[in-house]
């Protein structure tokens, strides 16, 4: 391992965990559900909507996302339960990294998981109604491509922490190794 480069392995699993969320959100918003107006024999008018795929890949986008989310907390122990950080910029960089990606981390599984149960409640009911001009409700469109995008901001972010942070704690970790080595030249009374 590199100075202050930080594991290779925690890099790999981080972007390949985010770039698996991003290709289920971008599936999830070529897939999803649309409804036709269908009227049946006592002219009820109502929607039927097609098939819940695009639930289950943002539900899928969500729970990568997630974990790598928490595979990078769980290595950096969250920023605050770890070793500690040694002042300067890396650590500084740390912060801003870490503050920043939380953020757009829970953007993106607002939008994820908004998206996944907003196109569930469409395939799974049907609404009757008794009106000559009306549309079936949808989920709107980006709504998955909203998240995608968060997901992808997310993950650059999340890999700048990582690197800024590990930068931050080996430099902490030489400090006070160097400090801890030198012998003090004053006595005691």
């Amino acid at each position: 391992m590199g100075e202050g480069k930080g594991s290779t392995l925690v890099h790999i699993l981080v972007v390949a965990l985010s770039l698996t969320a991003f290709g289920f959100a971008i599936a999830a918003e070529r897939r999803r559900s649309t409804g036709t107006i269908v009227t049946d024999n006592s002219n009820s008018t109502f929607c039927v909507y097609d098939s819940d795929v695009a639930t289950g890949y943002g539900v899928g986008a969500f729970l990568f996302l997630f974990s790598s989310q928490s595979l990078l907390m769980g290595v950096t122990k969250c920023m605050c339960f770890g070793k500690p950080l040694a002042p300067g910029g890396s650590r500084a960089w740390s912060i801003i990294y870490f503050a920043s990606s939380w953020l757009t981390f829970l953007i993106a599984e607002a939008c994820l998981l908004a998206g996944a149960t907003k196109n569930a409640y469409h395939t799974k009911y049907r609404h009757v109604i008794y009106a000559s001009n009306w549309t079936c409700e949808s989920l709107r469109k980006g709504v998955f491509i909203a998240g995608a995008v968060f997901v992808v901001f997310t993950m650059i972010l999340n890999v700048y922490y990582y690197m800024y942070f590990t930068k931050a704690t080996s430099q902490a970790a030489r400090k006070t190794t160097r400090a801890s080595s030198t012998v003090g030249m004053t006595g005691y009374p």
